[in-house]
């Protein structure tokens, strides 16, 4: 049996530190796939996707590491009270990361669905979403290693404009169905492809959300900050 270590603040804050360098690294895989996938949806770059797709393999070993190293940190130091709560935060947000990473992969895999030729109008605006929803992923997995409360709740108020957009993008798509039965198969992929994005945003605002708790030991949704104008 592992004996279990006494808990020092130096000792933590240092594997606590290490851990979220390693979810970073996984949230900047995730945001960099958001953008490739985007790539290659706009492009129809089928290899690109297929490439994009075998590489989400990473992404779920990074995971499996950062579970290792929450379960390690909680057995060797015995965090109480508040490290308790970034540690457990930790591991909950390597999951929602490692989630992000596999809508990208869910978009890359739409690639070859679409026609390699012809115009589709809607698609122009898909980009625009997907860098709102890749600037989410960025800016709270700034706030997690920046450790930041008031970021993280900016990041999920930037979560009404992303669902705005995707509400435009829809009814759009639905526009362009209508005009032509023809548009209605590249149509229905790319409403996959917005759908995923929006679920990007509501997970970035998840993580959100564990930091903002992690941080400040309240609930976000209960915090007087986020019900004031």
């Amino acid at each position: 049996m592992t004996p279990i270590v006494a808990h020092t603040s130096t000792a933590f804050d240092q594997d606590l530190r290490q851990l979220r360098e390693l979810i970073a690294v996984m949230g900047s895989r995730a945001e960099e796939a958001i953008h490739e996938a985007m790539r290659c949806l706009t492009e129809r770059d089928v290899d690109g996707a297929a490439k994009l797709v075998a590489a989400d393999q990473e992404i779920d070993r990074l995971e499996a590491e950062a579970e290792d190293r929450v379960v390690q940190l909680i057995a060797l130091r015995a965090p109480m009270a508040d490290d308790l709560r970034d540690a457990l935060a930790a591991l909950k947000i390597a999951g929602v990361v490692e989630r992000i990473a596999d809508y990208a992969k869910n978009i890359a895999r739409r690639v070859k669905r679409l026609p390699k030729k012809g115009s589709i109008e809607p698609l122009s605006l898909l980009p625009q979403m997907a860098n709102m929803a890749a600037a989410m992923v960025h800016d709270v997995l700034d706030a997690f290693v920046e450790r930041d409360a008031q970021k993280a709740k900016k990041v999920c108020q930037s979560d009404d404009a992303l669902d705005a957009f995707y509400e435009s993008i829809f009814r759009a798509l639905l526009t362009f169905m209508m005009e032509n039965t023809q548009n209605i198969g590249p149509s229905t992929s790319l409403l996959f492809v917005a759908k995923n994005l929006e679920r990007i945003g509501d997970h970035a605002t998840n993580i959100a959300e564990m930091v903002y708790f992690a941080a400040t030991g309240d609930r976000l949704a209960d915090s007087p900050e986020r019900d004031s104008p």
